[in-house]
């Protein structure tokens, strides 16, 4: 047999025997839950008879031998002169493990190792001494699966309170990596991963696409030479329609369901629940979701840490969920589902939540952030500390987790295929975690721009709406806010970034607003909104998509490149690095913190925009605009009650009422009764929003406040100059607070 013919065999070999060696796991773990039947029995043997009969003929003296000890057992298992009991799981379990490692050393090494296995060997042998009559006789001293109680013990539970020594001498079956567990392990350059199966039919469609191609392409050709142009275009159009079935068809050869990935997941599930002490029941829906095969390799890992971390840091022990009122048997739950162009994997667990306060903390402790800055997050901006490098909440270090590695890697991972990651927890609930991530990366549909006589490419997926401003709009449409450009979209602030001003391409020293066209794309990135301010949209193509050289991968503000029609090349822009580089982020992000601050110290001697109003009669009163979620006004006859407070319907939700007038000192009335509609100042924190009720709205202006008298009255910071009329400042959150004491507490929230 020639050298290539037997490598050929063998890679063969590899990859049959990992897919069978996944089924087999989750047929095992079928006779651990009790829901076994003959034909399950069945599908065990096979995978494993099958292996040693093929490594046999390959002269793979090890993998068969081992193959072979189990097969003995599995086959009295089958033939019903052995009950499947606790104590065989594990060990049928650890022979798909030591072939695993068997198959590992000889795709690296080309020979299957050294390690013997001895102690497994001698596992199998031994519990194919039990036989059936004894086992009768002894009146059923060994449980058989699926009856015995739940309250036992399983045997490779560990003291979670005890982490390893060190010193204890590693199992032969072990591989070094601490990390996953065995079932979850593959060289990265595995045959298995390089390879893929595709149904024949469909590789027949292809390839009759591809003849269509080629008659395309001579028909061109033949026209070229002719120079008849009818013929040309006939011939063209033709070449673009082959063109995009055979993109659609090959496209369809990468994609795979998301389930060839989980099937890995319940052995992880049982290996980690198992070492911990504790009970989980694994879910899954949606495997049949299709991805690229790219995709789901990038996402395979991330997955497996946030199952890891779920199990172990969220799901509780039996007892403690016995004491919490839960079942004592924790879910994991796992689903997937194609929406708007992308796939959403959704893991959710029932167990404690992330303990917020705990993660400020360890935050804090680590010197990550500062307590001031933490005693302003919002409850969705504190979970996400959990994102930062290097923070770990967990008690101790173990085999599972607690090294500081694993939220952020899995952030870091899941943006790096395209995709972005989002958590929310509930204490004593749960946490869920919801995925986003593209179909595919090598073809994406995006929208070509020109910005400082360059083009770039804009994935679709971020997309949400484009803006044109023109004339009078282009000259106030745009203003600053904290020396920011920003501009207001339905009365939302909505902040922009310049892309040929950030990337340093701008040939034109004049100022944006002098522009008569301003074109605004509205992107999303980490849930969030801006505006990304373009010379040129151009239209909307199906991009290939082409890696960055080394000298240009780690630039964060771009995520590969394309190349054109014309030949030339277009950079394409990832959303989120670009945003981050463009401190669009971080702005929107931190913006109730600036509002704060600037509170605090009694507004800002920076030039900033003001709201300017009356409240109480002729009292002229200004708050930063950035306080301003909306301005309204509101008929009078939509004014209802819920108790003592005045409420209004607004957004679908009830939004209370605050008339300014009666929180400050004032000694004239309100004017609003002389009129049929209020005036009202919408105020938003955490998701809540309250009416702030005044006289009459007068102007927004941008000015440098100086504060020239400070007030001893309550919801007053104090005095200063605008428009050359004493203005006083509003104290927003100490009226708010007065009005409503639990309005900023969390729990409200």
């Amino acid at each position: 047999m020639s050298d290539d013919l037997s490598k050929q065999l063998i890679d063969e070999f590899i990859v049959e025997s990992y897919e069978g060696l996944d089924r087999y796991e989750g047929e095992i773990l079928k006779l651990e839950d009790g829901s076994s039947d003959e034909e399950t029995l069945n599908k065990i043997f096979r995978v494993i008879h099958t292996i040693k009969g093929t490594a046999g003929c390959l002269g793979l003296p090890k993998i068969e031998n081992i193959a072979h000890t189990g097969e003995n057992l599995l086959s009295l298992i089958r033939d019903g002169e052995l009950n499947v009991s606790k104590d065989m799981i594990t060990p049928l379990l650890e022979l798909s493990d030591a072939i695993k490692s068997f198959l590992q050393d000889l795709e690296t090494s080309g020979v299957e190792g050294t390690t013997r296995h001895t102690e497994l060997v001698e596992k199998l042998e031994a519990l194919q001494s039990i036989s059936q009559d004894s086992e009768d006789e002894d009146d059923r001293s060994e449980e058989v699966y699926g009856l015995f109680d739940d309250d036992s013990e399983t045997t490779s539970s560990v003291d979670e309170e005890a982490p390893a020594s060190g010193g204890e001498e590693p199992s032969e079956t072990a591989t070094g990596d601490s990390e996953l567990p065995v079932a979850s392990r593959k060289p990265e350059s595995s045959v298995a991963n390089s390879s893929i199966r595709v149904a024949v039919d469909h590789l027949d469609r292809v390839m009759n696409m591809v003849g269509e191609l080629v008659l395309a392409r001579n028909q061109i050709v033949a026209n070229v030479e002719q120079l008849d142009p009818t013929a040309l275009l006939t011939a063209s159009q033709r070449l673009n329609i082959i063109t995009t079935e055979l993109q659609e068809g090959v496209m369809k050869t990468r994609m795979q369901p998301i389930g060839s990935v989980w099937a890995t997941f319940p052995r992880v599930v049982r290996d980690i629940s198992s070492e911990l002490g504790k009970k989980v029941r694994l879910v899954m829906d949606g495997q049949s979701t299709e991805l690229d095969r790219t995709v789901i390799e990038a996402i395979k890992d991330p997955l497996i840490h946030i199952i890891r971390n779920s199990i172990d840091h969220g799901i509780e022990k039996p007892e403690a969920r016995r004491q919490a009122g839960k079942p004592e048997e924790g879910l994991l739950s796992l689903r997937a589902f194609h929406e708007g162009g992308q796939v959403n994997i959704e893991i959710m667990d029932d167990g404690a939540g992330i303990d917020v306060e705990r993660v400020k903390a360890k935050a804090i402790d680590q010197g990550m952030i500062s307590p001031e800055r933490v005693a302003r997050l919002s409850e969705r901006e504190a979970v996400n500390l959990i994102f930062l490098p290097g923070l770990s909440s967990a008690k101790k270090v173990s085999n599972v987790s607690g090294r500081g590695v694993g939220m952020d890697v899995v952030r870091t991972n899941v943006e790096k295929a395209g995709g972005s990651i989002d958590l929310q927890t509930q204490r004593g609930q749960g946490a869920t975690i919801r995925i986003k991530i593209p179909l595919t990366l090598a073809i994406i549909p995006a929208l070509i721009v020109t910005s400082g006589g360059n083009r770039f490419a804009i994935p679709q997926v971020s997309l949400l709406e484009l803006v044109r401003l023109e004339g009078e709009q282009a000259k106030s449409g745009i203003e600053m806010l904290y020396g920011a450009p920003i501009h207001r979209l339905r009365g939302q602030i909505l902040p922009l970034a310049y892309l040929k001003k950030t990337l340093r391409i701008d040939n034109n020293d004049t100022e944006e607003t002098e522009d008569e066209v301003i074109n605004i794309i509205v992107l999303e990135a980490d849930g969030k909104q801006f505006g990304l301010v373009v010379d040129q949209i151009n239209d909307t193509e199906e991009i290939v998509v082409k890696p960055l050289s080394k000298q240009l991968k780690d630039i964060k503000a771009f995520a590969g490149a394309t190349i054109m029609g014309d030949g030339k090349v277009a950079l394409i822009i990832d959303v989120l690095g670009y945003a981050e580089h463009a401190n669009v982020i971080s702005e929107t992000s931190d913006h109730s913190i600036v509002q704060e601050e600037n509170v605090a110290e009694g507004f800002s001697k920076e030039r900033e925009s003001m709201l300017i109003f009356n409240a109480g009669g002729n009292r002229r009163m200004a708050i930063p605009l950035s306080l301003a979620a909306r301005l309204e006004e509101f008929p009078k006859d939509r004014l209802e009650r819920a108790g003592t407070q005045e409420v209004v319907q607004y957004r679908d939700q009830i939004m209370p009422l605050i008339r300014v007038s009666e929180y400050i000192d004032c000694e004239e009335p309100s004017r609003d009764e002389d009129s049929d509609v209020l005036q009202v100042v919408v105020y938003s924190e955490n998701g809540r929003s309250v009416g702030l009720v005044v006289d009459c709205i007068n102007d927004i202006v941008e000015v440098a406040i100086s504060v020239q008298r400070d007030s001893a009255s309550q919801g007053i910071l104090g005095s200063a100059v605008i428009q050359e009329k004493v203005t006083d400042l509003l104290d927003v959150p100490d009226v708010v607070r007065r009005a409503d004491p639990n309005f900023y507490s969390p729990s409200a929230a």
